[in-house]
């Protein structure tokens, strides 16, 4: 096992016996080995793509496969016999359509003839000797800048499956996944040849986050400023928690009538925001302050938990008996749902106590997207000249449960009166319930939405910058960005494709970056870490 593709990694380097997520070894040379499979299958797709050749299945699967293998999607080893056995026989099918168009099917790279074991354990040993990571290149540079590009590739798969499921997609996406992923066994690439791949990926990845926000603004509306209340009332309830709005959507439906109430937690918190989604009266509040104490909180939610999407660490023994999955999720010994059916988590909210009694805990509120920040944009604009906005911040990203994410709570804290701090994914709730107060009935801490809003957030930079008549980068603007997992690579992609600069990244930079490819950033983009505290940064910042 050597797994560093997340922040919270074994001493900043990486987990060689088991994940500090809770991953084990089995589960983690069979993820390795799904890439590799899928590498061998990208290898005839990428061929069929210059073919002409488009299987929509064959697209629709490789986003799953490579989903799955995202920090905390799917711990459960048996699924990933079904997934290896599955890659192969797409990989034979899409080898004979490529034959039969006279395209080139010689490759003879060890993953264009992979055969999976016959069982479980043999398997793993596969994914054991394949040793995935240093094997994917003998320069340790060239190595850093593919396993960038691997982690956003398994950000832009999961952005992809979500709107994939909402129905759109686009063949762009799938065409560039198979592109990247065959380029992962290429041999003598050269730096620029490889940051050039990443920067696509960035591109790409805001073109599949455009992609999920067309999804999800066009099967619920955009986003409006909502009230959400972080207590409770009197009543049997559900928790729900990931990111998937269609799941959400089908367990409001499925309870309507049913006296039982729905709480969002972690990055579910934004779907409040969403018309289609908020006229449920049954649709309550939201529960928890972070993901990183979800271990201290789920045990005390009196009902049932139903994780839709990743979360940061696996439930544990305590209370699996009422955590229910769904989608690509799954963990031994939880109840997973594989036909969208939630009436066996109805059934245990229903046996459950719920709450007894009501408690106000104060809210929040959400629902500051694209739309309904450029709705006051003139106001904004007018704020800014008069200079009673100085600065805006955005602050946003990932939690973890890693020591160092309370600087930036305090640089929040400490952000100045006569500045905006826009906020995005679960990194807000290292602040998300702070009374900043508002500058001209603006609120001085605006909830972009979910991480793939970073789409909504990039649009809000560029019209502000049209206004202004300037580059995004000559803005009063400074991205303070957590991370954690590698939706949060491929957003920093997008970023850096979009030649934004000046970027600080915590609690601490990624360890699969070599000392030279972070020169080569640093150079380029003047990424930087977070200082050792926020007054410094801000002092760097402001002046």
């Amino acid at each position: 096992m050597y797994c560093n593709q997340c922040e919270q990694t074994a001493k900043g380097v990486a987990c060689t016996t088991i994940g500090v997520c809770g991953k084990d070894e089995t589960v983690a040379d069979l993820q390795d080995l799904l890439i590799h499979a899928l590498t061998g299958l990208a290898l005839f797709a990428n061929e069929g793509r210059q073919k002409g050749i488009v299987d929509e299945n064959t697209d629709r699967f490789v986003m799953e496969a490579v989903f799955s293998t995202l920090t905390n999607v799917d711990f459960d080893p048996e699924r990933f016999v079904k997934l290896l056995e599955k890659t192969v026989e797409l990989r034979e099918a899409m080898k004979e359509k490529v034959a039969a168009a006279g395209g080139k099917t010689d490759f003879d790279h060890p993953a264009a003839t992979f055969t999976p074991a016959g069982d479980l354990d043999g398997m793993v040993e596969q994914g054991k000797e394949l040793n995935l990571i240093p094997s994917l290149d003998s320069d340790e540079n060239i190595r850093s800048l593919k396993q960038t590009l691997l982690y956003g590739l398994k950000g832009i798969a999961a952005y992809a499956d979500h709107a994939s499921i909402l129905g759109k997609t686009d063949p762009a996406v799938a065409g560039f996944m198979y592109e990247a992923l065959a380029a992962l066994l290429a041999e003598g690439l050269t730096v620029e040849q490889c940051v050039a791949v990443a920067m696509k990926a960035g591109e790409i990845n805001l073109k599949t986050m455009e992609l999920l926000d067309a999804a999800n603004t066009g099967t619920y509306g955009h986003p409006v400023p909502t009230t959400v209340p972080l207590g409770h009332r009197k009543g049997k309830c559900i928790l729900i928690s990931g990111h998937d709005l269609h799941d959400l959507e089908l367990l409001l439906k499925q309870t309507e009538g049913k006296g039982i109430d729905i709480y969002t937690h972690g990055e579910m918190l934004p779907c409040h925001g969403y018309p289609e989604l908020k006229k449920y009266e049954h649709f309550y509040g939201h529960y928890g302050t972070a993901w990183q104490n979800q271990h201290k909180e789920f045990p005390n939610f009196p009902g049932p938990v139903l994780f839709t999407t990743n979360c940061i660490q696996k439930p544990r023994d305590e209370y699996k008996d009422r955590v229910f999955t769904t989608g690509l999720v799954g963990w031994p010994g939880c109840t997973h749902i594989e036909d969208k059916d939630f009436t066996p988590v109805i059934e245990k909210a229903l046996a459950m106590d719920g709450w007894t009694d009501d408690v106000d805990n104060g809210s929040v509120m959400v629902g500051f997207a694209r739309n309904a920040v450029l709705g006051v944009a003139d106001k904004v604009i007018e704020a800014v000249k008069n200079k009673d906005i100085r600065h805006f911040f955005l602050v946003g990203g990932c939690d973890g449960a890693k020591p160092g994410r309370d600087y930036f709570t305090k640089f929040v804290e400490q952000v100045p009166s006569d500045c905006v701090v826009l906020t995005l994914a679960c990194g807000k709730f290292r602040f998300f319930d702070k009374d900043l107060g508002d500058i001209g009935g603006i609120p001085r801490l605006l909830d972009v939405g979910q991480c793939n809003d970073a789409y909504s957030a990039i649009q809000i930079a560029v019209a502000l910058a049209n206004a202004f008549e300037c580059d995004v980068n000559d803005l009063p603007l400074s991205l303070i960005i957590s991370w954690y997992e590698q939706k949060a690579v491929a957003i920093l992609l997008t970023l850096l494709s979009l030649g934004i600069k000046d970027i600080r990244l915590g609690p601490s930079l990624p360890a699969f970056i070599t000392p030279a490819v972070l020169q080569v950033l640093v150079d380029t983009f003047d990424l930087k870490p977070v200082a050792d505290n926020p007054e410094e940064d801000l002092k760097a910042i402001l002046g």
